[in-house]
């Protein structure tokens, strides 16, 4: 295989994965703006990254991440009362939504992950 050949294999395994994502974002955009479909695909490719989420957008912290969610989806930020991890957030959300996605436990507070989740982010 050449280089580019797995990577764009790579890619399109994880193509559904993107779209979900993406789909979670349209069905949530604050409505204010044509942008926020365009931001909804790029939030949704950052989430396919390896790092958290504002560092993979190219953000200077995840502070700037919750403000762009606020402007642009709305009620996802709306939903985020607890102040989730937004990558996960976005991973529960499609989880409880039915979603192929496994949920750890049957709340947040029992997960024993629940420190990946919630607190800061370097």
């Amino acid at each position: 295989f050449e280089h580019g050949q797995l990577r764009q294999e790579l890619l399109e395994m994880r193509r559904d994965e993107w779209q979900e994502l993406r789909d979670l974002l349209y069905k949530n955009r604050s409505g204010l703006s044509n942008a926020e479909r365009l931001m909804a695909e790029i939030v949704a490719a950052g989430c396919l990254g390896g790092d958290h989420l504002w560092r993979d957008l190219g953000l200077r912290s995840r502070d700037q991440l919750s403000h762009l969610m606020a402007q642009f989806f709305q009620p996802l930020a709306a939903a985020n009362f607890q102040d989730m991890k937004w990558k996960k957030f976005f991973y529960k959300q499609l989880c409880e939504a039915g979603g192929g996605y496994v949920c750890r436990a049957p709340s947040c507070e029992e997960c024993a992950a629940y420190g990946d989740c919630f607190g800061p982010e370097d």
